[in-house]
């Protein structure tokens, strides 16, 4: 006997709390990658490096389920809404860019080493950069669950800031590498984690985008240095 159209509801519902679950998971990842960091520890370091499994094991479970449960809605040709569909489709979506974010938060937890030439203390506007982009992840997760689109637009428009968080940290670490003030080793090190920030940040847009996507049908547009919403046809 085939599912129900209410059976196939409750499978996407249970679909995006999983999705939710793994979000704030790969969120806490993200947070301890960061601290990790910044205290150059090495056993916590490698916590989150250890982490990243149960992330690519969900990836896999999640996805698999999703397809699985779109094959069998065009099989049996259920009467499900097209917010309903939207959502799989945001979810397959979603998911890998969660895991993406996860392998970033990998990334950084790997620059231990790298930011050990540092004798101070890392320059404060990169601890304001990663604080940023962690806060950013941590709305976008939220609103995912809560489907709340103006949660996701504040995320689109918070991007411009991380972006210009970056430039910052780069153009005051090109000033002290050319003053000698730092070494080449330390320069290369900010570069990198300035730049993987970025790329999670990226993917946490991405998210917004199809939480805007999944609530209203609208396909959101990154043009000219902004987002933007096309009206959709009455």
């Amino acid at each position: 006997m085939a599912p129900t159209p209410d059976e196939y509801i409750q499978r996407i519902d249970r679909l995006k709390a999983d999705m939710g679950e793994q979000g704030r998971r790969v969120a806490a990842m993200l947070d301890q990658a960061i601290e990790a960091v910044f205290a150059r520890d090495a056993a916590a370091c490698k916590k989150v490096i250890d982490a990243d499994s149960v992330i690519d094991r969900v990836d896999v479970e999640v996805e698999r389920a999703a397809v699985k449960l779109l094959g069998e809605i065009a099989r049996e040709e259920a009467a499900i809404s097209d917010d309903r569909l939207r959502m799989v489709l945001t979810i397959v979506k979603v998911n890998n860019e969660l895991e993406r974010i996860a392998d970033g938060a990998v990334d950084i937890a790997e620059m231990r080493e790298s930011l050990a030439c540092f004798e101070d203390e890392i320059p404060k506007a990169f601890r304001v950069m990663a604080n940023s982009v962690i806060g950013l992840l941590h709305s976008t997760v939220r609103s995912f669950e809560n489907l709340d689109t103006d949660l996701a637009r504040s995320v689109l428009a918070s991007d411009e800031t991380v972006d210009e968080f970056e430039r910052v940290i780069l153009r005051d670490a090109q000033k002290a590498l050319s003053e000698g003030a730092l070494d080449l080793d330390a320069a290369f090190a900010l570069h990198a984690m300035a730049g993987r920030l970025e790329i999670i940040n990226a993917h946490s847009c991405n998210i917004a985008e199809q939480i805007i996507y999944v609530a209203t049908g609208a396909i959101v547009r990154h043009q000219g240095g902004h987002w933007s919403e096309p009206t959709l046809p009455e």
